[in-house]
């Protein structure tokens, strides 16, 4: 009898092979645990028999069983729904159905989908329904049409649809939800109608967007018969990353649809040989939206071509542009409808959807986007920032462009959900009729590697969402200073020390700092220390380093402004335990003094007024012959990997042929066109000229609008040999004789493994990572930088953080070697490097003391030993070093120098001192 019914229904609704399998296991389940039909049954014991049917089922997640249906978007998830109440009404003789949409939109569309005579009728083909169609109840009129029982209710069918964002929108603050509240006229609120009826069976769309919401959970005290959710994403987002739904029964992903050929194939789209980094956003965002117009263009036609040809109705189709805010989409406008773009051919035929507009502006924005399916309506580009979500089912969008900044997976996630489904229903066999585009000049590669990831959505052909590992979890970890440590100023890591050699042991008191302190007197009164210490780094005339501090002039002055601060505290808190405050200062500045390295404040300024600009000169174009060419515009599929083209045509221009070069140098910051505007022109008229005389007009023009970006580089690259600045005299200025150790902030693999003795990691529960030792040899040095170490007897850090194996084998060296030693944080040493016309920061890799000397030490690999970027870093800091070994002459400190050492150096037979031979010296990288 049900196998019949079940066969009927699918038969009659014409259902898609996904939709089929899926009502066949909710018959299968039914048959499985009969007692779901019935009111009083043990929910554990229906889960357990469910269980050994369907592999992924873990658990309900609900007072009652609720079975979790996962079909890719454009799958047909409404129809779905239309399937299962069907057969629940025709083999058991279930009425009443309780149906929750997450939005209005969706809302709206499933009131329309059970409406009869609609053009989407869920229904259609259920000779049963046509003569005694359901009642449609809504969150609108339930008051009014819920409690009519003037026809038969134990034979009419029943589907209630409420919206759940009106519902949560009426609990907030505690409150009832209006279908809970007394109705003085019906005498009972239609909850508890609901609530008394013996079939209830309650249906959920688009479950993940509202699966814990208060509505929901007020909601489920319908105690219905059996709850059916339906999503095409079965997790919901949390702090913690996606959380998997664990009562899935039916997993059906996109990478299946599209093979199966229920949706369109997505393809990422750019040009051939693009590079984005030639372009400025704006220019690479004008580049976008030309080439997504021409796309828009070309399916347009072949649209028409198939429609005519087997005799079917045409299909509009239109552009999706993502702007990244409210404003970005009202320029963006602007320029879509203006004269400057394509003559102007698009203007009336673009619309902008946000939430910018009320009122009359939102109600006629809502009519064409809702209209743009319809051949007669004119739209043809819809720009929107994040209004389109699940339920703006429409079947002719073909070109999404993208101009909001976002992530491949991101883009591929978001972007092509509004555009799969197919406007026949199937594919057509004609490529541009099947395929959703997405421009992405920028995140081309991107992308494609990212559908070619073995997890992809796309390329999977079964997708099994579990719970994120703790081997997966990242955590932000703040590490202190040693010496901080020790004065108690923040919690100490644990960190292992169950490792011993040949060579030596460490042991639990070196491991970790021991706080010299142990009250909180004591540790107010440090704080206090601490902040008198940081002022006197300014005062390089009393304090031209940190062992300064410890004069006992100095001492007394340190002493007498920690007391005049303390004032207000003092009787409370040190006359009842008896602290010696000049001895809070002394131990606290010996801390300070032991464990730091002196690390001078360092800054080249120029005397008197300084003067910039660039002579004039003649361009050198020998070897500047470039060509005019179209911009061929290639797709690949991301399922298939497939590629197509496209040919160009050029869209906005600038006024002046000079404009596309000029436009292009003021981008750097090292010109102002103010100032340079007559050496620009002419610098751009010599190579206009120069193109001119091999090239025609149009040629030039084409040349100009493609390299623009690469001409410009070059004229900058020759114009920075002609640039002058002029200044009196510089002077090295030495502000800070020693400066405080900067907290470092690592990102971690978080780990909960326990660690069995002998083993070199430790869980550090304050932090909840995994900590190594130092001397640990890491098996995956690919993961070594997710990886914390520790151990350490001569580091000023109790845990430091290496970016390969070469810096973990030359720490082993340094703390063999070192007296002290450090990684420095970004920002400690404030040198800054020159390369192009930026201006980094440079961040050495270590920071090392020995009895002479002190050593500034970066480590490469051998094959980036002369690159330029080195280079630069090295000159920078040979220089830096130079004028800290010229100020530690003149106050009797150690000198500096600068280390460059290539990675197959680095064993651990080679002492510190044997690396002096890769000293690069100021006089040598000039």
């Amino acid at each position: 009898m049900t196998q019949r019914i079940l066969n009927a229904v699918s038969g009659r609704l014409s259902l898609r092979p996904p939709q089929a399998e899926s009502l066949t296991r909710l018959v299968r389940a039914l048959e499985m645990a009969p007692e779901m039909l019935q009111h009083e049954k043990d929910v554990s014991a229906v889960l357990s028999s469910l269980k050994s049917l369907f592999p992924t089922l873990e658990d309900f997640e609900r007072d009652f069983p609720s079975l979790c249906f996962a079909l890719a978007t454009g799958v047909g998830k409404t129809r779905l729904m239309g399937a299962f109440i069907a057969y629940l009404h025709l083999a058991h003789g279930i009425n009443n159905f309780f149906v929750l949409a997450p939005n209005l939109t969706i809302y709206n569309k499933l009131i329309a989908d059970f409406t009869p005579n609609t053009p989407k009728y869920v229904f259609k083909g259920i000779g049963d329904f046509a003569i005694n169609a359901p009642r449609i109840i809504t969150g609108d009129n339930y008051d009014q049409t819920g409690f009519d029982v003037t026809t038969d209710v134990f034979t009419e069918i029943r589907i209630n649809i409420f919206n759940i964002s009106k519902i949560n929108s009426e609990v907030r603050g505690g409150k009832e939800p209006r279908i809970k509240r007394m109705r003085e006229v019906l005498g009972d609120s239609y909850f508890n109608y609901l609530a008394e009826l013996p079939d209830l069976v309650l249906l959920m769309d688009e479950s993940h967007r509202y699966r814990a919401s208060a509505g929901v959970r007020s909601i489920n005290e319908l105690k219905p018969l059996f709850g059916l959710e339906l999503t095409a994403t079965p997790f919901v987002e949390s702090t913690r990353g996606p959380v998997a739904f664990k009562n899935v029964v039916m997993d059906y992903p996109l990478a299946r649809a599209m093979e199966d050929g229920f949706v369109k194939e997505p393809a990422v789209v750019t040009q051939r040989n693009f590079d984005a980094r030639a372009h400025t956003p704006e220019e690479l965002e004008k580049i976008k939206l030309e080439d997504g117009v021409r796309l828009h263009e070309s399916t347009k036609v072949e649209l028409l071509t198939y429609a005519r040809e087997n005799g079917v109705k045409p299909v509009k189709p239109f552009m999706l542009v993502i702007a990244r805010d409210t404003t970005h989409a009202a320029q963006l406008l602007s320029l879509l409808e203006s004269d400057a773009f394509y003559e102007g051919r698009y203007r009336g035929k673009v619309i902008q959807v946000d939430s910018s507009r009320s009122g009359a502006e939102e109600e006629a924005m809502i009519t064409r986007l809702l209209a743009v399916e319809h051949v007669e309506e004119p739209t043809e580009i819809v720009i929107h920032v994040n209004m389109l979500k699940e339920g703006w089912d429409v079947t002719n969008l073909y070109t999404i462009v993208p101009l909001r900044a976002a992530n491949a997976r991101t883009l591929i996630e978001q972007s092509i959900g509004r555009g799969l489904r197919l406007p026949y229903g199937k594919r057509t066999g004609v490529a541009a009729v099947d395929r959703l585009n997405i421009v992405a000049h920028d995140k081309f590669q991107e992308i494609v590697d990212e559908a070619n990831r073995g997890d992809s959505p796309i390329r999977l052909k079964q997708l099994m969402l579990e719970a994120p590992s703790a081997d997966d979890k990242k955590v932000s970890v703040q590490v202190v200073s040693t010496a901080m440590s020790r004065l108690g100023l923040s919690p100490a890591p644990i960190v292992s020390t169950q490792f011993s050699s040949d060579s030596g042991s460490l042991n639990s008191d070196n491991a970790k700092p021991v706080p010299v302190f142990s009250r909180e007197s004591e540790f107010q009164a440090v704080r206090v220390v601490m902040e008198v210490i940081g002022s006197y780094e300014v005062k390089r005339y009393l304090v031209p380093n940190s062992a300064a501090l410890l004069k006992p002039e100095v001492q007394e002055e340190i002493l007498k402004e920690v007391a005049e601060r303390l004032k207000p505290l003092q009787s409370e808190l040190f006359a009842d335990e008896g602290i010696d405050l000049a001895d809070v200062v002394k131990t606290t500045t010996e801390v300070v003094v032991q464990q730091t390295i002196d690390i001078p404040r360092i800054t080249l300024v120029p005397n008197g007024e300084v003067t910039t600009g660039f002579h004039p000169f003649e361009l050198d174009v020998a070897q500047l012959h470039l060509q005019p060419g179209e911009r061929e515009i290639v797709g690949q599929l991301l399922r298939t990997n497939e590629q197509f083209t496209l040919a160009a045509e050029i869209g906005l221009v600038e006024q002046r042929l000079e404009d596309y070069i000029v436009h292009a140098l003021v981008d750097y910051d090292d010109i102002d066109y103010f100032t340079h505007a007559d050496l620009l022109y002419d610098l751009a008229g010599q190579m206009v000229k120069h193109l001119a005389s091999y090239l025609s007009e149009a040629e030039v023009q084409n040349v100009l609008d493609r390299d623009r970006q690469l001409i410009a580089r070059e004229i900058h690259a020759q114009m920075m040999a002609h640039f002058w600045e002029e200044a009196t005299e510089y002077e090295v200025k030495v502000s800070r004789g020693f400066t405080e150790l900067k907290s470092c902030n690592y990102t971690a693999t978080a780990g909960h493994a326990a660690i069995a003795p002998g083993n070199f990691a430790a869980y550090t529960p304050s932090l909840g990572i995994a900590t190594h030792h130092y001397r640990e040899t890491v098996a995956e040095t690919s993961r070594i930088k997710q990886m914390l170490f520790g151990g350490f007897e001569r580091c000023l850090y109790p845990l430091q953080k290496f970016d390969s194996d070469t810096e973990r084998r030359f720490a082993v060296i340094l703390e063999r070697d070192a007296q002290k030693w450090f990684k420095p944080a970004k920002g400690q040493f404030q040198i800054y490097y020159k390369l192009g016309t930026e201006q980094p920061e440079y961040v050495p890799d270590f920071v090392a003391e020995t009895e002479l000397q002190i050593f500034m030490v970066e480590t490469k690999a051998r094959g980036d030993m002369d690159s330029q970027e080195v280079q630069a870093k090295a000159a920078a800091a040979a220089r830096w070093c130079q004028y800290a070994s010229e100020h530690a002459s003149e106050i009797g400190t150690k000198v500096w120098s600068y280390l460059l050492l290539p990675h197959d150096e680095i064993v651990e037979s080679k002492r510190l001192v044997d690396f002096q031979r890769f000293r690069i010296s100021n006089n040598h990288c000039a």
